[in-house]
């Protein structure tokens, strides 16, 4: 039964780690951008919109479509650099074991 007790407390520990790993996912700030640093978005580790500058120069009235692109790219660029930061993160929790799950953003 000792092997049990070590298994559960190895299983304990990997779980302090990965609340952690959350707390400072939450701390960090990524950043990602479009139209050449025109619009420039922060996200959190877990992805969370935290600001969204426009440089004044992209706002025309006559192609808010235009604008609304770039958004989307710049915040998707963010997501998608919060992701990999997290995944990083998780490696190391995880030793760099594969787990056959996606973090939830």
């Amino acid at each position: 039964m000792p092997d049990f007790m070590k298994i559960l407390q190895q299983a304990k520990d990997m779980q302090d780690r990965f609340q952690q790993m959350q707390d400072e996912l939450q701390k960090q700030t990524v950043a990602g951008s479009s139209g050449g640093g025109m619009v420039k978005v922060e996200v959190n580790g877990t992805g969370q919109i935290k600001s969204l500058a426009l440089d004044p120069t992209v706002v025309n009235p006559a192609d808010v479509e235009m604008l609304e692109d770039l958004i989307v790219v710049a915040v998707l660029d963010a997501q998608q650099r919060a992701q990999a930061a997290a995944q990083e993160q998780m490696g190391k929790v995880t030793g760099g074991m594969q787990l056959p799950f996606k973090l939830p953003f």
